[in-house]
């Protein structure tokens, strides 16, 4: 489990793969290099977001516009990413807001910005959990 720094994005993750094996993704795009952001996914593992208020949660889309980034608007934590196809949901959690992080294994470089929007979205889902659910309002995690 994990948060963002003011609770109001929380994250559950139910994995299916030793945690030491995974190993968050360090993305080099810009937006992603200044908020450090390293992600963490398992594509047979199951992710849920509960954001406690929606509208303090900024959706935004950069790099290729497919995927969607979680941006707390009251503390600035970049809480994940997610890709929607064919009605099935697609995300990775950055790893920096899990509780747990010693757990996993050590962080690795990915340069998704030289791929195409299609293969990204090819990637993402085989590599990104494949079992997700954003839920919004209520209490986070």
């Amino acid at each position: 489990t994990g948060g963002c720094h003011c609770g109001n994005i929380g994250v559950e993750l139910q994995l299916r793969t030793d945690p030491a094996t995974l190993h968050p993704r360090a993305c080099d795009c810009a937006f992603c290099s200044k908020h450090s952001a390293a992600y963490l996914s398992d594509p047979a593992g199951r992710l849920i977001f509960r954001l406690g208020d929606p509208d303090k949660v900024s959706r935004y889309r950069q790099g290729s516009q497919t995927a969607v980034v979680l941006v707390c608007r009251v503390c600035g934590v970049l809480a994940g990413v997610y890709y929607e196809s064919d009605g099935r949901l697609y995300a990775a959690v950055n790893s920096k807001m899990l509780a747990e992080l010693d757990a996993f294994g050590a962080e690795t470089a990915v340069s998704p910005k030289s791929l195409t929007a299609l293969e990204k979205s090819r990637r993402w889902q085989t590599v990104w959990f494949a079992d997700c659910e954003l839920i919004e309002g209520g209490s986070s995690a």
